[in-house]
């Protein structure tokens, strides 16, 4: 293969390279605006909403089913959160490894967010932390010689995959070994 493409990243270029440009600001971060829109969820790949934080899947993953915990609220620093975010989010991310477990049965996780520009945050004033399942061998020499990352499966099929698994937890059918809800 000579060329990868992936030309939905078009548009993020454009308004990233116009606001670098401009030094305007783009208003609302991307994640505001999907807090703001839960009619376009499935647009968004939004897999859960909650209380204080949403859970939706990363459009430029790391790892297929690479999901991003976000709070409703535009905040830029962990510890800013408010009490009831932090628990929310303490069981938001035990709930969503039992989403992940069941729904695509990886080996292990990766935990963490990128707290500012200094270390690394894309969007750095509105926080989300990075949940992104594992597999043995799930990564080989593309990202180290070719900054490509491929991924296995298409973004909505791991969407539909997932929402079928937090729907039969709503419907309280649950799941072996799914966490509870919090």
């Amino acid at each position: 293969m000579d060329r990868l493409w992936s030309p939905w990243r078009g548009a993020h270029v454009e308004r990233a390279t116009e606001a670098a440009r401009t030094g305007a600001d783009e208003g609302l971060s991307v994640f505001a605006r999907i807090a703001a829109e839960p009619a376009h969820d499935a647009e968004h790949f939004v897999v859960w909403r909650g209380a204080t934080f949403y859970v939706v899947l990363n459009l430029y993953p790391y790892t297929n089913g690479h999901l991003l915990l976000v709070p409703y609220r535009e905040v830029d620093a962990y510890d800013a959160l408010t009490d009831a975010e932090h628990v929310e989010l303490a069981r938001l991310l035990a709930r969503a490894m039992g989403w992940l477990r069941e729904a695509l049965r990886p080996d292990g996780f990766n935990v963490g967010l990128n707290q500012g520009t200094a270390a690394g945050a894309g969007i750095p004033r509105h926080l989300h932390v990075h949940l992104v399942p594992r597999w043995h061998a799930d990564t080989n020499f593309m990202p180290v010689t070719g900054e490509v990352r491929v991924m296995h499966e298409a973004l909505g099929a791991t969407y539909a995959r997932l929402r079928a698994v937090v729907e039969q937890e709503a419907s309280g059918a649950g799941s072996p070994g799914s966490p509870s809800a919090p």
